[in-house]
């Protein structure tokens, strides 16, 4: 029954529709319809979780000292766990008692993070496309986002020199993220550094999300924010084990960085949960402590997945560039062609889920996301219904030119 005097508030109607659950009601409707579903449209890992981080949460449920409210700030194990795993993979310090809080997953503690910081009418900079989470959460404190639209011709990087001043003197906090998630974009140090000399030149807080840190291909090592001089003083990085742990179910995060930014994310989380099950965050520290050969393993199973698609792809005549990290490919639609047109029509017609890539901003007009979480038989069942209902890209004749 619908009552007409009980109404959301306000800042709910400032979000545009969440294109995931759109996404899937259109496939459960799809499914009803008797379509055979080739999922590539979440970020959604495939994998089973690691055993050995299993058999540690198991092993953890048996402990009654687990079983009480864990700790505000998480346990001094994995906290210590965090910023040992931080040390090792980029040779920077941290402190676990003050630079390090576990998350419920790193989606909760962006928007969070917002919360805690945005003020009604506040100026939030953040790139288009972008990770939802990055103008959600801004967006629901009230803030006001200034899009900062992404090119291709300029590699998906954020182009620092094209902000106008009178909006860079009046911007809080910029998100930003790279590895990046839709574009599969990475940034090389010197864009780093770049970063943190125009937020100290304008007194902007950073938060850069790093959860793809080790999805990374072909000797490629993404940049930590906070191996650059100056950043911890600034900003925070964001990190979460759902990728490469296949662990997205667990809903376990943290963000690292300056501590006076990190405290106010805690005061509010205080006001708003518990933490962490302190099982998970047992899990959690296994995870971190993961001998590499399973990194290596993850990673040769995303990159053979991304050869093949992208080989696939060409056949059919796109040509998307072979991505250094991430679990995405990003994909121009046809000419001509939107990207919700695309992905739906690619839907109806194959029973192949992308996402449209305005889901992720303006920026993202154009092109679809698709994730490889699918093994390489049933990439090429995709490949042969796109072939099959003669979906294909075709240039248009400036594109031709463009690339003689």
């Amino acid at each position: 029954m619908n009552l007409p005097w009980i109404t959301p508030a306000d800042r709910l109607s400032a979000l545009p529709p969440y294109v995931f659950a759109r996404l899937d009601e259109l496939k459960a409707r799809a499914r009803e319809q008797g379509l055979d579903l080739i999922d590539l449209g979440m970020g959604n890992p495939d994998g089973p979780t690691p055993q050995p981080v299993v058999e540690a949460a198991m092993a953890a449920l048996q402990d009654p000292a687990n079983h009480g409210y864990p700790p505000f700030e998480g346990t001094a194990s994995f906290r210590k766990a965090i910023t040992d795993w931080y040390f090792r993979r980029y040779s920077v310090n941290l402190d676990p008692d003050g630079e390090a809080l576990p998350l419920l997953g790193s989606k909760e503690g962006l928007a969070h993070l917002a919360i805690a910081y945005v003020n009604p009418g506040d100026l939030v900079l953040v790139p288009s496309p972008a990770y939802p989470a990055h103008f959600r959460g801004p967006l629901i404190a009230g803030g006001k986002i200034h899009q900062l639209i992404l090119k291709p011709e300029n590699d998906w990087l954020i182009d620092f020199s094209a902000i106008p001043d009178a909006v860079a003197q009046q911007a809080k906090i910029l998100y930003f993220n790279y590895p990046s998630n839709p574009t599969a974009a990475t940034a090389p140090r010197e864009f780093f550094e770049e970063a943190v000399a125009f937020a100290r030149k304008y007194e902007i807080m950073l938060v850069h999300d790093l959860c793809y840190a080790e999805l990374a291909f072909d000797g490629y090592q993404p940049t930590s924010l906070l191996e650059i001089p100056g950043a911890k003083e600034i900003g925070v990085e964001f990190h979460t084990l759902s990728k490469t742990y296949n662990m997205a179910g667990w809903r376990v995060g943290f963000v690292v960085g300056n501590r006076h930014i990190i405290q106010g994310l805690r005061t509010l989380k205080t006001n708003l949960d518990y933490g962490i099950f302190a099982a998970l965050q047992t899990a959690a520290e296994t995870a971190l402590n993961l001998p590499d050969v399973y990194l290596h393993e993850v990673q040769a199973r995303y990159r053979t997945r991304r050869d093949f698609l992208i080989q696939g792809l060409a056949e059919l005549g796109w040509d998307v560039p072979k991505t250094k990290a991430t679990m995405y490919l990003w994909m121009p639609c046809p000419p001509g062609t939107s990207s919700t047109d695309f992905a739906l029509t690619v839907l109806q017609q194959t029973g192949v889920v992308v996402t449209p890539g305005n889901a992720f901003g303006q920026g993202g007009e154009g092109y679809v996301r698709i994730s490889l979480i699918a093994d390489c038989d049933r990439l090429q069942q995709a490949l042969q219904r796109l072939q099959q209902a003669n979906i294909r890209y075709q240039p248009v004749l400036s594109e031709v030119k463009s690339k003689k």
